[in-house]
């Protein structure tokens, strides 16, 4: 009988560590309450505890897409490797 043998690919890879950094940066730095709770510096008329919420608003969007990216990209290549 032979036997076939799969390499199974690692489960925690590089990538994998950017996706969840990338995902959890946004709760991290929201819940930190004591980094943001001051008026100064304001931004445009708009205190620094408000404008610093917003801000992660944009920047939570941006790195969820990133996330995004990579975890497709990742699974891509995980299907061509198997495959092989």
């Amino acid at each position: 009988m032979s036997e076939v043998t799969q390499q199974k690919q690692p489960t925690v890879t590089p990538v994998r560590v950017v996706v969840a950094l990338c995902l959890v940066a946004p709760f991290v730095a929201m819940l930190w309450v004591s980094s943001y709770a001051k008026v100064e510096p304001v931004f445009a008329g708009i205190p620094f505890f408000y404008w610093y919420q917003m801000a992660w608003v944009v920047i939570s969007t941006a790195l969820t897409m990133v996330a995004y990216t990579l975890w497709q990209r990742d699974q891509r290549a995980r299907k061509a490797g198997e495959s092989k």
